[in-house]
This record gives C-alpha cells, sequence and structure tokens, in this order.
C-alpha cells in the first residue's frame, strides 16, 4: 500500500488526499475572494466571476504542482499531466453545459464555466495523482 505522504517531500501520493486537499484550498481561496468583494463592493468594484475561479483554482492546484515537481521528467509524467487537464476541461465542460441547459439564472449570469472550473479541478488533479503513482510501480512478472 502506498504511503499517504512522501517522507521526504510530503508530497501527497493518494488521488483522494490530493481531491480533498484541493476542496479544501478552494474553500479558502473562496473565502478570501468573497472577503475581498465585500471590502471593495462600497468603492463600486467586483470581481469577474471567472478571473475568481481561475484564481481560486490556481491557488489550490499548489499540491498536484508539487507532486508533478516530484517526479522525474519524461512520457509518465507528461502523459499523467496531459490526462489530469483533459479531464478537467472535459468535467468543466459538462458542468457547464448541464448547469446552463438546466438553469436559466446560471446562463443569464455566465456562471457555468466558472462553477464548471472549480468542480473539475480537483477530479483532474485526482486523475493526474493516479497516473503518475500508477508509473512508478516496478513491472510485474506474468
Amino acid at each position: 500500500m502506498v504511503d499517504e505522504e512522501d517522507g521526504a517531500s510530503g508530497s501527497i501520493r493518494r488521488p483522494w488526499s490530493l481531491a480533498k486537499s484541493i476542496v479544501l484550498r478552494q474553500l479558502v481561496g473562496l473565502a478570501f475572494c468573497a472577503l475581498m468583494a465585500l471590502v471593495a463592493w462600497p468603492f463600486g468594484w467586483l470581481p469577474d466571476l471567472s478571473f475568481v475561479a481561475a484564481m481560486t483554482s490556481m491557488f489550490a492546484a499548489e499540491p498536484a504542482g508539487e507532486l508533478y515537481r516530484a517526479r522525474p521528467p519524461g512520457p509518465p509524467r507528461r502523459r499523467a499531466a496531459a490526462a489530469g487537464l483533459l479531464t478537467l476541461t472535459a468535467v468543466a465542460l459538462l458542468v457547464a453545459a448541464t448547469a446552463e441547459r438546466a438553469f436559466s439564472v446560471v446562463a443569464d449570469h455566465s456562471l457555468g464555466v466558472p462553477a464548471g472550473f472549480l468542480l473539475g479541478t480537483p477530479v483532474g488533479a485526482a486523475v493526474f495523482c493516479w497516473l503518475v503513482n500508477r508509473g512508478e510501480r516496478p513491472p510485474t512478472r506474468d
């Protein structure tokens, strides 16, 4: 069984631990953006929701970046990163299309893409973590 954290670098090695860490970081980032909006609202400034989603996801994806940097460069790391980004994009577009189709308020205010991006980030990071750690296993004899 793989340990939850690597002893030397402290990087998270289980996909769902990584996803949980990213969700918690996203909640902290969203709380920070909400406080910024409350402070700036009396002065007439409200942040763009796409900007908030992008900044929150970039802040939250730090554990995945650490895991990426901890692995040696090569095709398994690149394939895992590509699969994670494709998963993030697929989930984001699926959530955006579903939300805008089901709820007219979401479509009126263009909230589908930011919501999809926020929901897709932990899923994409979990796929990346799973694939990058799967490439580490020694080959077995059949």
